[in-house]
């Protein structure tokens, strides 16, 4: 039987793709697509969306769904989620999943109250030059070999930097309130993807800041955005995503998404657009370039239904405890950036 799903708030571009993907799977049926948003509603026929309902509290009166798609706009998203984990739903959410610990506290105590599962489309993990890179630093080294690509893991660096497109991004980023922080809303991408790239834990936010980076229009808007993270192993982790990567060059830049990870035995290096996954050992001269591996296209909704059906994915899967945690620690380091409070536990 289909899962039926219902679909609130397109205020944020990310969701047209869960709506697509879902609308060509024969697993689920889309049974409603509410945007409350008089504007955004005017676009969405275009964008091949079918409108229903202009009302989320009507549509959930209404409507009979096993799921509650959110892609709204960032700060009314946890409010979103609980109302539709009240109602008994599984909930999917664009990142982030919401602005604040105390939201994220009632989502978790809910999803277990009512036995629901938790999806975040935190796909990053998705995309073949990460699933090689995985699988290099994790133990498939070169020529099928065991041994860890570059050892234990000691530093990583990633590079998450994003066009501002001021104009073509939505005006709610820079109105207060409806953000909510962009180490929260970008972050949380290379927050999710260490543990499950190197199987090391996050402890600390050794150092975050956010801040406005000579944004004259809102000095208010955090378009710089950096952080430090410890390991469990006392590893250190760097990471800056700021918007105040290349407008003209948008998304296609080297550095969007560059991870470079340093270990005892090497150091490896790739990014989101890269043809293979390049590494460097300290035993050999040869520069080793590993072909990447193939896109998981929809991953991060397939793991989601493996949840829904009582089988997630412990190890490689993210399922509702995995999306939680992932949230946790990204609203910790904003809190942490923001409060100007830190070196701050993590988890």
């Amino acid at each position: 039987m289909s899962l039926r799903v219902a679909f609130i708030g397109f205020q944020h571009g990310h969701i047209l793709s869960l709506y697509r993907l879902l609308a060509d799977r024969k697993d689920t049926e889309i049974v409603a697509a509410c945007e409350e948003n008089p504007g955004t509603r005017a676009s969405l026929a275009e964008a091949g969306v079918t409108v229903t309902h202009d009302s989320y509290a009507r549509m959930l009166s209404e409507v009979e769904c096993d799921i509650v798609a959110c892609g709204d706009w960032f700060g009314i998203r946890g409010e979103r989620i609980i109302q539709a984990l009240e109602r008994g739903c599984h909930v999917i959410g664009d990142k982030p999943l919401c602005t604040s610990l105390d939201e994220l506290q009632t989502i978790e105590a809910l999803a277990k109250e009512k036995n629901r599962r938790v999806g975040c489309m935190l796909d990053l993990c998705d995309l073949g030059p990460y699933i090689k890179l995985r699988e290099m630093i994790r133990g498939n080294r070169v020529g099928g070999g065991r041994n860890p690509a570059v050892g234990e893991v000691h530093t990583i660096t990633f590079l998450g930097q994003h066009p501002l497109l001021y104009r073509k991004r939505p005006a709610w980023y820079f109105q207060p309130g409806k953000h909510g922080g962009t180490i929260n809303d970008i972050a949380v991408h290379g927050i999710d993807s260490i543990p499950w790239l190197t199987g090391r834990r996050l402890v600390e936010v050794t150092a975050a800041r956010g801040w406005c980076a000579g944004f004259s229009q809102h000095p208010n808007f955090q378009n710089g955005a950096v952080l430090m993270l410890r390991m469990d192993n006392g590893g250190a982790v760097l990471g800056d995503v700021s918007y105040l990567s290349s407008d003209r060059h948008g998304y296609q830049m080297a550095p969007y998404w560059r991870y470079t990870i340093a270990g005892s035995e090497g150091v490896i290096e790739t990014h989101c657009s890269a043809p293979c996954v390049t590494l460097w050992r300290h035993d050999t001269e040869a520069v080793i370039e590993e072909p990447v591996a193939p896109n998981r296209v929809g991953g991060y909704f397939d793991d989601f239904v493996r949840d829904i059906s009582g089988d997630p994915n412990p190890e490689n899967g993210l399922h509702t405890r995995r999306v939680i945690e992932s949230s946790r620690m990204a609203l910790q380091a904003q809190q942490a950036a923001d409060s100007g409070a830190f070196p701050r536990a993590l988890g």
